[in-house]
C-alpha cells in the first residue's frame, strides 16, 4: 500500500478514534490499524496505492470468507463425528448464510465504520455481512489463525450456533419448496414482476403456484426478496404437507 494512502489513513497514529473503536469491537489489540482501515472502506471511494491497486475491502471479504469457512468447518466437523459430508456442508450453509451474516454485521453495528462516498440507502442489502467478512480478513493477516478463530468463537460460535436448533432451521425457503415439488414430482412456477405502484422504492411481486395447490401472491423491494418471501408463504399455508 503506498505512502500516500497510508498517511490519508492516519494509519501509524494508534491513538486515534478509529484505533480505540475497533480495540473495543475485536476485545484484543491490533497491531496493523492499516487492515482494518482496509476492511471498512468502500470501493466508491476509489482509493488506490502507488501501484495503482484498488484499495477497499473487498480483497479482505474474499479472504474472510475462506478463514470463517474454514474454522465454521472445522468447529463442526469436530462437535458432529457422526456427520456425513452432506450433513456438514448443510450445517456450515446455514451458519455462513449470507442472511446470517448480515444480521451480525448488524449487531455488532460495522457500517458505523464505514468510509464511504455514498448514501447509507445505496450501500446495498448485504453491506452488514460483507463488512463481517473484510474484518475477519483483516484480522487474519493482522493477528493470524488463532485470533481469527478467537473472534469468531466470541462473535459466532458461542453466541449464535446451536446445533439442535441450526438443524431444523430454514436458511431458503424457495429452495426447500423447489426441492420438495421435485421430489413429490409437482410442478411449480414463480411468475415474478415488477410492481412499484405509488411507491418510490422499486417493488416486485411474485406469484408462486404449485400444481394445484391455493395461488400464493408476494411482494417486496427485490425479486430475490419477492420470490424467497412468496415460497415462506406457501411453505405456511402448506407445512403440514411438506417433509423438511
Amino acid at each position: 500500500m503506498g505512502n500516500s494512502i497510508l498517511n490519508n489513513f492516519n494509519l501509524f497514529n494508534k491513538k486515534d478514534n478509529f484505533y480505540f473503536e475497533i480495540k473495543k469491537l475485536l476485545k484484543f489489540t491490533p497491531n496493523s490499524i492499516h487492515y482494518y482501515k482496509t476492511a471498512f472502506t468502500h470501493r466508491s471511494l476509489n482509493l488506490k496505492d502507488i501501484n495503482g491497486i484498488a484499495v477497499n475491502y473487498e480483497r479482505l471479504e474474499f479472504l474472510g470468507d475462506s478463514i470463517l469457512s474454514s474454522i465454521i468447518s472445522t468447529y463442526l466437523f469436530n462437535q458432529i463425528p457422526e456427520a456425513s459430508e452432506g450433513y456438514l456442508t448443510k450445517m456450515r450453509s446455514k451458519i455462513v448464510s449470507r442472511k446470517h451474516l448480515n444480521e451480525l454485521g448488524q449487531e455488532l453495528n460495522l457500517t458505523q465504520h464505514l468510509t464511504c462516498d455514498l448514501n447509507i440507502e445505496n450501500y446495498g442489502e448485504n453491506i452488514e455481512g460483507n463488512l463481517f467478512e473484510s474484518l475477519i480478513g483483516a484480522i487474519f493477516l493482522d493477528k493470524g489463525y488463532k485470533y481469527a478463530r478467537k473472534f469468531i468463537f466470541q462473535s459466532v460460535i458461542i453466541p449464535h450456533v446451536d446445533l439442535k436448533k441450526l438443524d431444523g432451521k430454514i436458511i431458503s425457503y424457495k429452495t426447500l419448496i423447489i426441492e420438495w415439488c421435485q421430489k413429490n414430482k409437482l410442478k411449480y412456477c414463480y411468475e415474478t414482476f415488477e410492481d412499484s405502484g405509488n411507491d418510490s422504492i422499486k417493488h416486485f411481486t411474485s406469484n408462486l403456484q404449485i400444481s394445484s395447490f391455493q395461488l400464493v401472491k408476494a411482494r417486496s423491494t427485490s425479486k430475490k426478496k419477492a420470490e424467497e418471501k412468496v415460497s415462506q408463504r406457501a411453505f405456511y399455508i402448506n407445512q403440514n404437507q411438506i417433509n423438511i
